[in-house]
């Protein structure tokens, strides 16, 4: 961004503190002055114009900087005071110059020129007829465009290129994405995607749509907590999905030709192509749609960036891009001191949040507070909650129950993953019946939330500093007009040491970088796993195809390591022919991986744990082994982070549970803090959900550890536990692994039902039986007639399925077929007889060492494997039951 400045001697003064007092303005010198709009500053107004200085007053500025005092060495530079809301004794007071003094000039300039006083106009609307055609009109919101949509619509209907939008927050993006997709649906009668990077915003999305389904179109939602109901998917007109789980439906073969019917695909977010997480899935699904075998137009929406050419020349796609904004936004960063102690420099944060937060609320403002953990979210709530004069004595930050009942007496919400009543929240500060909402993240992309103002407390979140697009995206959620605000004011609290790299930053804007190098195999096996890569060859032209080689990397060494590490995993299986030595294709173990999102390198590190740990030779160790393998190797688990004054609940959890052998357990004496070590957290979660005397009650803290703090734990590892369970058919994991891993990973997604070790078969049964589209509600409804019946398994005689079971007359009786109710596990050493559903798989077993063996016509004579330790078998059928000998026979009832 380049300064506007002229070149003769001028000063800039940014004023906020009302007990400032008269500046010493240079003599022969241009003077403007951005002054906050607070009546205690007038009479210094009145000053300041009679000293011939040019001055803007502008509501809740929290900023004081001199920009241009001479130095005689230096030149031009800066000096910034910390922000008065904390009133310190001593105001901290940071200089900078030269090259290092520009941010903050041209961040003067933005602000002085975005407060001019020119006469505000709202654009004239276009209505909707004018632009769609008149029949579609009833699928809007509103019966008008505004200036943004009116400048994009056009290039929507007017032809077939894929388009690149890039407009500010807030300006009306998803109404462009409708109507995109309306000219798929509607206008070629195919189907439209639209993915946008989170569940959270699925939700909204969710809700906009619902008019469309009033209208007779199939919406179908696909996140992370719904099941995929193939027929419903086929016959939906329009799929909202995050990322995810659009990559997953990619992956699933029975629906990969669905994806030829898709006329659009509408990216929301689409400059998330440079967030770590998210970017490389998102990169090779765009690769990948854009020149998928039908054509399928793609519709990328974005916020601004500086490389929005670049990005549109990758996509093959023509750029739109809007300035206009429906509300003037102004950002700034108070600072507070940057304090050697971390818990005082982070109370300084948490106080300055709740001063903004007050001064904004007292002119009617609502203020979305953002925080960078979720311990943060509930112990800075708290604090603005006793600013509004709540009672928080004895209130404790980890204690949910209360927490939200003193925060809702004043109008103070809560928003986080794993807060049970988030969509309430969101409900209620959208209405105006809460007015201050504390969030994490969760809320920063696409939220439509009626904010005046945002307040970004931390600058780190999680383990991780918060990048510049974050800020920006949170920044966006300030005045956003669809919520009655005209104006909007965006804060980001840095300190003293932060102050001037973060002004850098946010002048320079954001660049999108691709981030596919990260997690390259992972990408590359699910191409191959689609068919799309089938040679090095193949994979060669791939990576042409991805924004990174588009960006320089021009190197195809990385996408040829990622080939030779996938085959070193087994995830892709061995030529078929000696004379194609160089064909790729997926091992089953890799389809497997693909499908259910697994990445390459966490899943190669579970399994060599697995090989090098010991074999268990009772059910209890075996559960504690099989958790704690999980929660040192998968780093969602073993990074999931407590507050310090949790760490010493986790630690008491963990030494209160039954005694173990603890040859098989991590040690964790190295710990700087009990309860602190990497996977503490997770390993007390899990543990305490399958190991106590009693099962916890479903969202209540568990010994002291919030609900919140266990909820990323509960909702990660089962995913992890059926890739393990489903590896008993493979015979890639050793038999007990995936006996209890399968037990395991039921009990914890279905833990509300209470199930003991066991009830893993039962719950499997369930699943099958029911309606994918209710599977929440089903299963537990199920389990509790099946249990009220005294079964403890899926094995009831033959006859008229369950009620709740929607397989038809064939399905049914074929699901029967493929229990292992009735199958037989006899030993003879050195064989093992068994007989099973055809398809079945026997796996017997001596200590360390398993040998795999199909059944023929439902029959096998299984030899166990040579070497030492205990022996046994194992049956695994197609579709997932299983039965076991000796101690295994535990999970097996």
């Amino acid at each position: 961004m380049s300064s506007s400045r002229s070149t003769a001697a001028r000063q800039d003064l940014k004023i906020s503190d009302p007990l400032a007092e008269v500046p010493v303005l240079a003599p022969h010198t241009a003077v403007r002055v951005l002054l906050s709009a607070d009546p205690a500053l007038d009479p210094l107004a009145d000053k300041l114009d009679d000293a011939g200085a040019s001055v803007r007053r502008v509501p809740y500025l929290l900023e004081d900087e001199r920009i241009g005092v001479p130095s005689a060495v230096e030149g031009r530079c800066t000096e910034t005071r910390e922000c008065h809301l904390n009133r310190p004794r001593r105001q901290v007071l940071t200089r900078r110059s030269g090259a290092h003094a520009r941010p903050a000039e041209e961040a003067f300039d933005a602000m002085w020129r975005a407060w001019a006083p020119a006469e505000r106009q709202a654009p004239s609307p276009t209505p909707v007829a004018q632009l769609a055609p008149a029949e579609w009109a009833g699928y809007f919101p509103y019966p008008e465009f505004n200036p943004a949509q009116t400048q994009a619509v056009p290039d929507v209907l007017g032809g077939d290129d894929n388009l690149l939008i890039v407009a500010p927050t807030g300006a009306g993006k998803t109404v462009i994405g409708m109507t995109a997709a309306l000219q798929a649906i509607l206008g070629q009668g195919r189907k439209a995607a639209w993915l946008v990077p989170q569940r959270s915003l699925t939700d909204e999305l969710d809700r906009d749509l619902d008019l469309w389904r009033r209208q007779g179109l199939r919406i179908e939602r696909l996140s992370g907590e719904h099941r995929l109901d193939v027929d419903r998917i086929r016959d939906a007109d329009l799929w909202v999905a995050t990322t995810e789980k659009f990559e997953s439906l990619c992956r699933t073969a029975s629906l990969r030709d669905a994806l030829d019917d898709v006329g659009a695909l509408i990216v929301d977010e689409v400059h998330l192509l440079g967030d770590p997480a998210r970017g490389p899935v998102l990169e090779g699904v765009l690769a990948r749609m854009r020149d998928h075998r039908v054509r399928t137009r793609l519709i990328g929406l974005s916020a601004t960036v500086n490389n929005s050419a670049e990005i549109a020349s990758w996509l093959q796609a023509r750029l739109v891009p809007i300035a206009w904004r429906p509300s003037r936004l102004t950002w700034q960063l108070p600072m507070i001191a940057g304090y050697a102690d971390w818990n005082v420099r982070e109370a300084a944060r948490t106080r300055m949040a709740a001063a903004i937060t007050r001064t904004v609320t007292a002119d009617g403002g609502g203020v979305l507070v953002f925080c960078g953990s979720k311990r943060n979210v509930r112990l800075t709530a708290l604090v603005v909650a006793a600013s509004r004069g709540a009672d928080v004595n004895g209130v404790h930050p980890d204690d949910v129950k209360q927490v939200r009942e003193v925060c809702r007496s004043v109008r103070v919400g809560l928003h986080y993953k794993g807060w049970e009543d988030r969509l309430e929240a969101e409900d209620d500060f959208r209405n105006r019946r809460l007015d201050v909402l504390v969030a994490t993240s969760t809320v920063a992309a696409g939220v439509n939330l009626p904010a005046r103002a945002v307040v970004v407390q931390d600058t780190q979140m999680g383990f991780n500093s918060v990048d510049v697009a974050t800020v920006l995206q949170m920044f966006g959620r300030a005045g956003r007009i669809g919520a009655g605000e005209q104006d909007g004011w965006a804060f980001l609290i840095v300190d003293e040491h932060e102050h001037g790299d973060w002004q850098a930053k946010l002048i320079r804007g954001y660049t999108v970088q691709s981030q596919i190098l990260a997690n390259l195999p992972e990408q590359v096996l699910s191409e191959v796993v689609q068919r799309r890569i089938a040679t090095p060859a193949d994979a060669d032209r791939w990576w042409v195809r991805t924004l990174a080689h588009h960006q320089g990397n021009r190197r195809l060494g990385p996408v040829r390591d990622a080939v030779a590490f996938l085959r070193q995993a087994e995830l892709l299986a061995e030529p078929a022919a000696a004379d194609q030595p160089d064909q790729l294709a997926p091992s089953e173990l890799g389809t497997v991986t693909a499908r259910l999102m697994i990445s390459p390198a966490v899943g190669d590190d579970l399994r060599r744990a697995l090989r090098e740990a010991p074999v268990p030779q009772n059910p209890r160790d075996a559960d504690r082994l099989l958790i704690t393998v999980l929660t040192t190797a998968v780093p969602k688990l073993a990074q999931a982070t407590a507050g310090d004054s949790v760490k010493p609940a986790v630690a008491r959890l963990l030494a209160s549970l039954p005694p173990a052998d603890e040859r098989h357990l991590r040690d964790r004496s190295g710990s700087t803090a009990p309860g602190g070590a990497p996977g503490d957290l997770a390993l007390a979660t899990l543990l305490a959900h399958v190991d106590g005397e009693q099962i916890p009650p479903p969202h209540q803290p568990v010994a002291g550890i919030p609900y919140s703090a266990m909820y990323p734990v509960l909702e990660e590892a089962p995913r992890y536990l059926h890739w393990i369970g489903s590896q008993g058919l493979l015979g890639t994991v050793h038999p007990w692994c995936a006996v209890a891993a399968a037990d395991l990973g039921r009990r914890l997604r279905w833990r509300h039902c209470g199930t003991r070790r066991g009830g893993g078969r039962l719950l499997w049964m369930l699943e099958q039986m029911a309606d994918p589209a209710d599977l929440d509600q089903a299963v537990p409804a199920m389990w509790r007639a099946a249990a009220g019946r005294g079964y403890a398994g899926p094995d009831w005689p033959a006859g008229r399925a369950p009620a709740g079971c929607v397989l038809d007359d064939r399905e049914y009786p074929a699901l029967l077929r493929d229990r292992a109710t009735d199958s037989r596990l006899t030993e003879y050493p050195p064989h093992a007889w068994v007989t099973g559903p055809a398809g079945a798989v026997a796996v017997t077993w001596s200590g360390p060492h398993w040998r795999t063996t199909g059944l023929r016509r439902g029959t096998a004579e299984a030899p166990y494997p040579e070497g030492g330790g205990p022996r046994g078998a194992a049956l695994f059928t197609r579709r997932g039951d299983y039965r076991a000998t000796g101690w295994l026979s535990a999970y097996t009832p």
